[in-house]
């Protein structure tokens, strides 16, 4: 499908595109591009990739896809970047977790003659770096495109055949949904986490450290989660601050409400308060959306 495609910054996501371009032979060349050493080492050693590079240059150059899959607070140097060295026929895509931020920056930085289809695939891990990447980590999960004014129909297409032949499930939405439905469903999620694991790191050395060995199965799901790259969180929770504010206050003031039901022993309440919530998970199962169904295996 293409000569070229460019993935700047090459973690779990990145190294995961990577291996499904190879997989079904979708470039001629795939270049991959890191500003960590360290990464570029391991990306060698991968031997995913025909081209590895601290430039950015010289990886845009002459491609016809470019992947963003930095944190997102290397957006606008990279936006610079592409703008100044890449072709005008580029598609430029990303697969960042917050979308009104970075649409919002393509198009003070780039003009019109570029093309940016923002995107973000629902599927991941804990884990980073190049090694951290799986093939069929995006199989039966959902790809989201959320058009701005540089989206281009024939080019949005051509990223929707890319996706659908990761096994991935195509849809659109617009960003300012997308960064609602992300604020609940993981900003959040992940906020609790590094909250309850920080709270347990700033209790007595006696009763933290029996916490630790005692630890049952919902804290050390917390502990997994607050596991993920403090760099990519830290740029998403800044990006998509106003949203997450506005769940976090519809959060507390249920969090209120609960606390009010143990205060009072309200039997009642909190049954209700559990059994909505397991309704909930069952849907969630049904979906296909909890983890046993997202094909997290060992697959390198």
């Amino acid at each position: 499908m293409f000569k070229k495609v460019a993935i700047i910054g090459f973690g779990l996501i990145g190294s995961s595109i990577a291996r499904e371009i190879k997989k079904h032979k979708l470039a001629k060349i795939i270049s991959a591009c890191d500003i960590s050493q360290k990464a570029l080492k391991e990306i060698k050693a991968l031997r995913l990739v025909n081209e590895v590079t601290a430039d950015l240059k010289t990886s845009c150059k002459n491609a016809d896809l470019i992947f963003i899959c930095s944190p997102l607070s290397a957006y606008e140097a990279i936006f610079l970047k592409i703008k100044e060295c890449a072709n005008k026929n580029v598609i430029i895509t990303d697969v960042g977790s917050s979308k009104l931020g970075a649409i919002k920056l393509s198009e003070k930085i780039l003009n019109k003659d570029f093309c940016f289809i923002p995107g973000h695939p629902i599927a991941g891990t804990e884990e980073s770096g190049p090694k951290a990447g799986l093939l069929d980590l995006f199989k039966n999960r959902w790809f989201i495109i959320t058009p701005g004014k540089l989206t281009k129909a024939k080019q949005k297409k051509q990223i929707e055949q890319v996706w659908k032949k990761f096994g991935s499930k195509v849809t659109t939405m617009s960003a300012q949904s997308h960064d609602n439905i992300m604020a609940i469903t993981s900003h959040i999620p992940h906020l609790i986490a590094y909250n309850i694991v920080g709270t347990a790191s700033k209790l007595e050395e006696k009763i933290k450290s029996e916490v630790i060995k005692f630890s049952a199965s919902g804290f050390r799901d917390f502990t997994r989660i607050a596991s993920s790259d403090p760099t990519m969180w830290r740029d998403i929770v800044i990006s998509n601050k106003n949203q997450i504010l506005f769940m976090l206050k519809r959060f507390n003031k249920d969090l209120n409400h609960l606390e009010k039901a143990i205060r009072s022993e309200n039997k009642k309440e909190l049954f209700n308060i559990f059994k909505n919530t397991r309704n909930i998970r069952k849907k969630i199962i049904q979906a296909g959306q909890d983890s046993k169904a997202a094909n997290f295996g060992r697959k390198n």
